[in-house]
């Protein structure tokens, strides 16, 4: 197989990428090299996404764009979410389809049938997943990967029917991942999961605490995912947190992040309005999520927040809409993401008959999007004068810590700032969610 190249198209959310990144070391070792073009491969993988029906249509198109660029001969394979979760449905779709792999399946073995799924060798097709070698991502800045799957059964969700119940890495082999990631110069990891904030609990075993790694067999009792923070942040310069579920956010935890330099936030909320979080199967309240940030805030003033939330979810009423736009105004995020609910087949609120209407989704979406777009720009206008340490992440990018990679704005810096530098910047004009930082002169 030497000397086979191959192109690798990653769609979905930053799991997925940690993913390819383990999909491309599966192929380095078995002496693939990656190409410039997927017209020049021998091989053609989509690591497809499945989350909401929009991420469905996109994996197709691109599916379908590949097999118009790639070459004759050439062989294209399928995997990621909309695999797992509808093999057999694409592959009977789409013949241009030369395989459609499950997670932790070979994308180079051959197969007697167009699609193989289920369990792999050790009957868990996400611990095979993240057992892959992984490549070493270039660049300042790194997603580390810890968890697979999700025990929580929100009702609009379909990734556990995929994805698996949550099973967490070792806490080992993740800071080895980090120490690797350090040494080859990377300056900032971002640990991330289904539901982080429950990282390890599925790894207890009982027994004398004492007597094992906490990090590796967590004490009953504990939040293992603290003394992880603590020993990442030991190793690298920056550590950040994406997508923790409110209820795991203790005092413990709250602790730890501001002891990591990076007081970033980014909470799954979803909504604020209690009886339509009881809707969706979720925990928590506007009220108790402001009184959290505001512990958090006066703890530390430079706490950025960020959350993301479901418009038209069933049987959102227009109170419940009124309640998201009054904690908007109070809760004053830095940043905020808004989906349109999308009905996903084989989960509770699919089968409800109190949908919304798409037209009411559509104005309600517009709403909460133009008061969150005034109150971000309000944020980074509010930045103009203040200095920021900010790690440069490309020529001319650079990021603080109130800016997470791929989904926030940046800092615009001099392109002549070296790359994976670590910059002190004062902040000299705003652009909406971008800001403009000239480094400070030492007097």
């Amino acid at each position: 197989m030497s000397g086979q190249r191959y192109w690798l198209e990653t769609l979905g959310c930053p799991k997925n990428e940690v993913d390819s990144d383990r999909l491309m070391g599966q192929l380095a070792a078995e002496g693939y090299v990656p190409c410039d073009d997927p017209s020049e491969a021998d091989l053609v993988v989509v690591n497809t996404c499945a989350f909401i029906e929009i991420a469905r249509e996109e994996s197709i198109e691109t599916i379908l764009a590949m097999d118009e660029l790639r070459p004759k001969g050439s062989r294209l394979v399928v995997t990621g979410c909309l695999a797992e979760r509808s093999g057999q449905e694409l592959a009977d779709a789409l013949p241009e389809i030369d395989l459609v792999a499950g997670f932790g399946h070979s994308l180079t073995a051959p197969s007697p049938t167009r699609v193989v799924l289920g369990p792999t060798r050790d009957g868990s097709p996400a611990d095979a997943l993240l057992d892959l070698p992984r490549t070493t991502p270039g660049g300042p800045w790194a997603y580390v990967k810890v968890a697979e799957g999700c025990d929580r059964r929100c009702g609009f969700c379909a990734i556990p029917s995929f994805r698996g119940d949550q099973l967490s890495r070792s806490g080992p082999s993740i800071l080895a991942e980090i120490d690797q990631l350090a040494a080859g110069g990377t300056k900032e990891v971002v640990l991330i999961a289904q539901d982080l904030a429950s990282w390890g609990r599925d790894r207890r075993r009982g027994g004398e605490a004492s007597a094992l790694d906490v990090l590796d067999v967590p004490a009953p009792g504990t939040q293992p995912l603290v003394a992880l923070v603590n020993e990442a942040a030991a190793r690298i310069e920056r550590v950040r947190l994406l997508y923790l579920y409110p209820s795991g956010l203790t005092e413990a935890l709250i602790e730890a992040v501001l002891g990591t330099g990076v007081p970033y936030f980014d909470l799954s909320l979803q909504h604020v309005s209690r009886p339509h979080l009881r809707r969706m199967a979720r925990w928590g309240d506007g009220d108790r999520f402001l009184e959290r940030m505001a512990a958090i805030r006066s703890a530390e003033s430079s706490s950025a927040f960020r959350s993301s939330f479901i418009v038209g979810y069933p049987g959102e009423t227009e109170e419940d809409h009124d309640e998201l736009l009054a904690f908007l105004d109070e809760a004053e995020l830095d940043w905020a993401g808004f989906f349109t609910y999308s009905a996903e087949e084989g989960t509770p609120a699919a089968a409800r008959d109190d949908q919304v209407a798409p037209e009411l989704m559509a104005e309600r979406m517009v709403e909460l999007t133009e008061r969150q777009d005034q109150i971000t720009e309000s944020k980074r206008d509010g930045l103009v004068g203040q200095t920021r340490r900010v790690l440069i992440d490309s020529p001319g990018i650079a990021r603080s810590s109130a800016e997470a990679p791929d989904i926030d704005g940046v800092i615009i810096v001099p392109e002549d700032l070296a790359t994976g530098t670590m910059v002190l910047v004062e902040i000299t004009e705003s652009l909406g969610t971008d800001v403009v930082g000239v480094p400070v002169v030492a007097r």
